[in-house]
C-alpha cells in the first residue's frame, strides 16, 4: 500500500508520472529524422491494416455514428468510408479499423501492446481541427503535425511499458493506448500543461480493461475493438479537460484509492528512461503475417518447412516449437478454438497453417479454414517449449528479439532441419528488408479502395518524407475517404 497520511485533505503536488508525461507531450522537440521517417512508414503501415479491416463485416458492422443518424458534417472522417463524425466516435472508427485484424505495428517489452492504435484519435482529432480551421479561415494542421503526435503518443505507451506489467495484474495494455492518446490530443486541442496533467489523471481514474476477453475461455472480438474503445476515451478526456475541468493530483498514489493501491499492487510505476524518441524508431512492425507477434517468427520459421512437409503432413509424429516465455503464456493454447479471435492468438493454430498450406491470411483464421480437420490433428502433435535464450533476448533492451524455432518429426524417426528466426522481418535490425515489403502491404491494401486518382495522390506524397510533412490533414483524409 501506498504511504501516505489518508486522513489529511491537503491537495498534494500532481504524481511525478503525470507531469513527465505532461512535460514531455507538451514542450519536447522531436530533433530524430529516423524517427520523422519511421512515422511516415508507421503511419502507412496502420493505414493499410485499416482498409484491410474493411474487407471484414464483423469490423464493419460497428463502425458510423453510435446511433443512426448522429453524423456530424465537417467532422473527423473515417478512411475507407463516407462517414463524418465527432471526433470521439471518429477516434473509435479509425481505432477499431487499425487494430481489427492484429496487423498493426507492435512494442514488446514488459508489457505489450501496439502503439499505433493511438491514431485513432491522432486522426481523428487532427482532420476535425483542420476542418474547422479551413472553415474559419485559419490554417489546418500538417501531416508533419500527425507524425509528431505518434512518436509521442508511442513513446508515452512504450516506455511506460518497458518495465511495467499490465497484464501480470490482469490488466489489458490498451490502458496504455488511453492514456497516450490523453497527453497527446489534450495538446493538439491547444491544452496547457494543467490541462494536460488534469486530463491525464482521469484517464488513469479510468482503470483499466480486464484482460479476460484475451484468453481461452473468453476470447472474443473485443480485442478487436478495445483499442478503438480506448483511444476514443482519450479524445473524451483530452475535450473534457478542456473545457476547464479539475483533476486529481494523487490518482496514481493516493492511498487506498489510488490506481497504484487499487490495481497496481500498490507498487509505483518504473519509468526507466526519459522520454525521447526510442520507440519509434525501434517499433516492430507486423508486415508478413496477421499473427499474434510473439508468434510472428514461428510463422516464418513453419513456412520455410512448408515445401518439406506438405507431402508427409499424416507421418509426422511431433512438431516442437521453441518459443520465448511470453509466447507460453500468452498463445500457448490447447482445445477447442471457437472463433477468429481463439485462433489468432494460438501458436499451434499460426503454426499448423502456414505448415499444411504455407500461408497465412487473415482469412485464415475464419471458421471455413479452421474447420479442416487437418488442423486440429496437428495442432495435437505440437509441443511447445520454452527457450531460455529466446527469453534473454526478448528482454535485451539491446536486443528486443522476438525468437521462434520450429522443427518437425517424423514416425519413421527422421526430421526436418530446426528453423530458428531470431527476429522478425518487422525488426528494427531487418529494416532494408522489411520496408520493401511494408510498403508494398500498403499500396495492396488501399489499391481498389479508393479511386485511381486518389491513389496515385497517396502514393506520390507517402513516398516523398519532405513532401508528406508539408500536406494539411484534411487535403491528406480527403484522399482516403471513399466517394
Amino acid at each position: 500500500m501506498s504511504g501516505a497520511d489518508i486522513r489529511s485533505a491537503k491537495r498534494p503536488d500532481p504524481d511525478q508520472v503525470l507531469v513527465d508525461i505532461a512535460d514531455y507531450a507538451d514542450t519536447f522537440k522531436i530533433r530524430s529524422d529516423t524517427a520523422y521517417e519511421t512515422a511516415r512508414y508507421c503511419l502507412m503501415d496502420t493505414l493499410a491494416c485499416g482498409f484491410q479491416a474493411l474487407d471484414y463485416p464483423a469490423c464493419t458492422k460497428l463502425l458510423g455514428p453510435v446511433v443512426p443518424g448522429a453524423t456530424m458534417p465537417g467532422g473527423s472522417r473515417v478512411p475507407g468510408t463516407s462517414h463524418e463524425l465527432d471526433p470521439v466516435q471518429g477516434a473509435f472508427n479509425i481505432g477499431a479499423m487499425i487494430r481489427w485484424l492484429d496487423f498493426n505495428d507492435t512494442w514488446l517489452a514488459a508489457e505489450w501492446g501496439h502503439p499505433s492504435d493511438n491514431l485513432g484519435g491522432i486522426l481523428a482529432v487532427a482532420d476535425y481541427l483542420s476542418r474547422q480551421a479551413r472553415a474559419e479561415g485559419g490554417e489546418p494542421l500538417t501531416v508533419r503535425d500527425v507524425l509528431t503526435a505518434m512518436i509521442k503518443a508511442h513513446e508515452i505507451q512504450g516506455v511506460i511499458a518497458l518495465e511495467n506489467s499490465f497484464n501480470r495484474v490482469g490488466l489489458d495494455h490498451v490502458i496504455l493506448v488511453r492514456v497516450a492518446t490523453t497527453a497527446v490530443v489534450t495538446k493538439m486541442l491547444g491544452g496547457s500543461r494543467e490541462q494536460i496533467i488534469n486530463a491525464l489523471s482521469n484517464a488513469w481514474l479510468d482503470g483499466g480493461a480486464l484482460r479476460t476477453y484475451r484468453h481461452a475461455p473468453n476470447t472474443g472480438s473485443r480485442k478487436s475493438w478495445a483499442a478503438g474503445d480506448a483511444t476514443s476515451r482519450g479524445v473524451r478526456h483530452a475535450l473534457i479537460a478542456m473545457t476547464g475541468e479539475m483533476g486529481y493530483p494523487s490518482g496514481l498514489s493516493a492511498p487506498n484509492w489510488g490506481f497504484y493501491d487499487v490495481l497496481f499492487g500498490g507498487k509505483p510505476f518504473s519509468l526507466p528512461q526519459a522520454f525521447g524518441s526510442y520507440v519509434m524508431e525501434n517499433v516492430l512492425f507486423k508486415i508478413s503475417y496477421p499473427a499474434e507477434f510473439h508468434a510472428q517468427t514461428a510463422v516464418e520459421a513453419a513456412m520455410a518447412l512448408h515445401e518439406e512437409v506438405a507431402d508427409r503432413i499424416d507421418d509426422i509424429k511431433e512438431v516442437i516449437i521453441e518459443t520465448q516465455e511470453p509466447g507460453v503464456r500468452i498463445i500457448d493454447n490447447t482445445g477447442p478454438l471457437d472463433n477468429p479471435a481463439d485462433r489468432d492468438h494460438c501458436i499451434q493454430y499460426m503454426t499448423a497453417i502456414p505448415l499444411l498450406f504455407g500461408r497465412l491470411t487473415a482469412a485464415d483464421y475464419e471458421d471455413d479454414v479452421a474447420s479442416d480437420p487437418r488442423v486440429d490433428a496437428l495442432r495435437d502433435r505440437m509441443t511447445v517449449r520454452e527457450n531460455k535464450r529466446f527469453t534473454q533476448d526478448y528482454y535485451d533492451p539491446e536486443k528486443r528479439y522476438i525468437g521462434n524455432a520450429v522443427q518437425v518429426y517424423f514416425k519413421d524417426g527422421t526430421q526436418t532441419r530446426r528453423v530458428a528466426v531470431e527476429f522478425p522481418i518487422g525488426h528494427r535490425k531487418r529494416r532494408d528488408e522489411g520496408i520493401p515489403v511494408l510498403v508494398e502491404k500498403f499500396r495492396a491494401s488501399l489499391r481498389g479502395k479508393v479511386s485511381d486518382g486518389q491513389f496515385e495522390a497517396l502514393e506520390s506524397a507517402c513516398g516523398d518524407q519532405a513532401k508528406l510533412e508539408k500536406v494539411p490533414v484534411d487535403e491528406f483524409m480527403a484522399l482516403l475517404i471513399k466517394a
